[in-house]
């Protein structure tokens, strides 16, 4: 089992296949994607990798956040998610995980928070029908109706679906095909819709429910500090 990445929400576009059919994709962008410590089995009980992305500004982080940043010599994190690993998968701390950590082709399964739609009725929140146009309703066509407080049972039963809030759940989809990955820009494009607003945090991880690609690379697609340092200096 490989390690995931942390990616920003960019928005959606179209790309085009080989037979000229258009692919609607999603946008994900790595934005500093490190790995800022591990955990191993001796110390925490389980083999997983801490990462981080998005740079925050040293006074918007605690003193002990910004301590363990400067144990790991990486720059302070705005997100940090732990994704499980083998021992043999692990990658070194400081490490920047690369676009090319997901091959085109492969399926993945992205996680996010989904848009907050506010206080929403039956219809939308759960897909209810309403009722009747006409036939003595009026008014009243996209109510719930009865909630089956009658004589029996005489009360509305806890978790009945009814109008309440809806969005801001983690939602996960599974089996989305990667499509295209650009290194240089850190973007993977993903075939489909991911839940979440345009700039919010995803999590992208090999697909559970799928097969890994035989020529994916292992432990992952990095670059090292010194790496990253001279590719600056070439440019």
């Amino acid at each position: 089992m490989r390690s995931g990445v942390i990616a920003q929400k960019i928005g959606m576009t179209r790309v085009f296949n080989d037979n000229g059919d258009h692919v609607p994709v999603t946008v994900l962008r790595l934005d500093g994607c490190q790995v800022v410590a591990h955990r191993t089995t001796e110390r925490d009980g389980y083999v997983a990798l801490q990462l981080g992305a998005g740079k925050a500004k040293a006074k918007n982080v605690s003193k002990a956040e910004r301590t363990r940043f400067a144990v790991a010599q990486v720059e302070p994190r705005m997100r940090l998610v732990e994704f499980r690993v083998d021992e043999d998968k692990l990658i070194p701390v400081g490490a920047e995980i690369t676009a090319d950590h997901f091959i085109p082709g492969q399926f993945v399964d992205v996680t996010g928070t989904t848009t907050g739609k506010g206080f929403a009725g039956g219809m939308k929140r759960w897909n209810f029908g309403g009722l009747r146009a006409t036939h003595g309703v009026s008014v009243s066509h996209r109510s719930i109706g009865s909630t089956g407080g009658r004589q029996d049972p005489g009360r509305t039963f806890k978790n009945k679906k009814m109008p309440g809030h809806l969005g801001v759940e983690r939602v996960t989809t599974l089996n989305l095909k990667v499509v295209r990955t650009d290194v240089e820009r850190g973007l993977i494009l993903v075939e489909g819709a991911v839940p979440g607003t345009k700039g919010g945090w995803i999590m992208v991880r090999d697909a559970i429910k799928k097969p890994a690609p035989k020529d994916a690379p292992l432990p992952g697609k990095f670059k090292l500090g010194s790496e990253a340092a001279a590719e600056t200096t070439e440019g």
